[in-house]
């Protein structure tokens, strides 16, 4: 899983939140984009260090809110591969 498209959904989850008047918590994004709460846990740990988020309040700063905001609408690679197709054995 790439650390990189994670950071880039969780902006966006994190901003149309915000945008909302709603404050996500750990939990509900885990639920929400259906990773392990480890790697959830750790971009937003790494989204915390980087300024675009206070992760004690769960807010997006200015530039994650910038950021974030500019991500909404546009579509975001999977998280996830898609399975690969069965193969028939000969």
């Amino acid at each position: 899983m790439d650390k990189k498209i994670v950071a880039a959904t969780l902006l966006q989850a994190l901003a149309i939140a915000q945008r909302e008047g709603r404050v996500e918590t750990l939990e509900t994004l885990v639920e929400k984009l259906r990773v392990r709460r480890r790697d959830v846990r750790g971009t937003l740990t790494l989204l915390h260090r980087q300024g675009m988020l206070d992760v004690l309040r769960m807010r997006l700063t200015l530039s994650g809110f910038a950021v974030g905001s500019a991500l909404i609408g546009q579509t975001l690679p999977a998280l996830r591969a898609a399975p690969r197709a069965a193969t028939a054995a000969a």
